[in-house]
């Protein structure tokens, strides 16, 4: 019996000797590998690839640039729809109002280094000018009114008699003066501060009075300040019917503002962007336009208290839920990639997004070559940065 226990007692032994032997050996073993993902840039080629397919667009150009400095682009589709001509990574497109975020950085600058008073009322920079009595709010508006669109003075680039003319002046030049004299007789929709209504008066009225402070024409303290240090040599102020390396657009059969389906014929505009300036004002690439986004939110483009005087000005906004407007800049919290700084753009024939997210610290551009309605299928060009952006976040492990 004494054996028969010692027996059991030596079997039971080895068993938890087994055991723990097969336990340090699976401890051991790597852990299995995650599944197999393709290269970023093949899963974003897929994406537009497949969205395209869905959808009517002709093209689709995405700037992209990670957290550590690596940056590329992806294109699909062709720049010219009757040639079938290829889309390239260094194409052109008319960014639209995404332009603002330069024109705002450089008003940004000057707030920061006390040139501009944020809060003063515009009067101390253009009180002196014939026409100013005759702006809606003129008294009450302030610099910071302009710039977060709650001045009360409405888009005279949607203003009847404004389509018209330049519609019937197609290579006129365009003075600041003339265009928000087509505000003049308008009626204000709210008191100065009192509602917020976007605008690219607000931004022409701040062009005014930033060329004033500096002396200097615009796009001349843009290359200075920001385009030739960053190296940003796809971005080109958009001031001509013909502006090399720009691709065609198509506006759709109901554009806004009268224009024809095909933007560009034999290499030339249906009019002259120049009358955008500081209210949009550039043609870009997406890689640059990424690049610029990297560096206005978070890198040289401005320094971070400037960058806090950017993002701290930002009001609600009729742009979505939850949505704010700084200095030239659209704040997002969104769901599906957390919050986002960046800004839209439209141009008859042209649609862009900028968005740059600060964790992860990714920044996004896509720029497509129509404006017309519905041409993007079933998501937004804003829905497919997130889902470009979500494929930026490492695998979870």
């Amino acid at each position: 019996m004494v054996a028969a226990m010692l027996h059991r007692r030596l079997s039971l032994a080895a068993l938890l000797l087994l055991a723990a032997a097969t336990s340090l050996a699976l401890a051991q073993q790597p852990a299995p590998a995650p599944a197999f993902q393709p290269p970023l840039r093949d899963r974003i080629q897929a994406y537009l690839d497949e969205w395209r397919a869905a959808a009517s667009f002709p093209g689709a150009s995405v700037g992209v640039v990670l957290p550590d400095g690596t940056a590329f682009g992806v294109v699909t589709g062709v720049s010219d729809r009757a040639a079938g001509t290829p889309l390239k990574v260094e194409d052109l497109f008319l960014a639209g109002s995404t332009g603002k975020t330069f024109f705002a950085a450089v008003a940004v600058q000057l707030i920061e280094r006390g040139a501009l008073d944020l809060d003063a009322p515009i009067s101390k920079y253009l009180g002196a000018r014939p026409w100013f009595s005759r702006l809606p709010n003129a008294k009450e508006i302030t610099v910071r009114h302009l710039m977060t669109h709650t001045s009360g003075i409405v888009r005279y680039e949607m203003d009847p008699k404004f389509t018209t003319d330049l519609r019937a002046q197609p290579d006129k030049v365009w003075r600041p003066e003339g265009q928000i004299a087509y505000q003049f007789a308008g009626k204000r929709p709210f008191a100065a501060g009192q509602g917020w209504d976007y605008s690219d008066t607000n931004y022409i009225v701040l062009g005014m009075i930033v060329e004033g402070i500096t002396g200097k024409p615009l796009y001349d303290e843009i290359r200075t300040r920001f385009l030739a240090p960053l190296k940003l040599t796809r971005v080109v102020p958009s001031t001509s019917r013909r502006i090399p390396g720009l691709i065609p657009g198509y506006a759709g059969p109901r554009d806004p503002l009268g224009l024809p389906d095909e933007m560009m014929v034999k290499g030339e505009l249906a009019v002259n962007p120049q009358f955008e300036w500081a209210g949009g004002g550039f043609a870009t690439s997406p890689l640059d336009l990424a690049r610029w986004g990297r560096e206005l939110y978070a890198g040289r483009a401005l320094s971070p208290a400037a960058r806090k005087i950017m993002l701290d000005a930002a009001v609600p906004a009729r742009l979505g839920p939850e949505t704010k407007y700084g200095l030239g800049v659209i704040v997002r919290p969104t769901t599906p990639v957390g919050l986002a700084w960046g800004h839209s753009g439209f141009f008859p024939g042209y649609q862009t997004e900028l968005i740059y997210l600060p964790d992860p610290g990714v920044s996004l551009a896509i720029q497509i070559n129509t404006s017309a309605p519905r041409a993007t299928g079933n998501r937004s060009l804003l829905r497919a940065l997130y889902d470009i952006a979500a494929m930026t976040k490492p695998p979870a492990r």
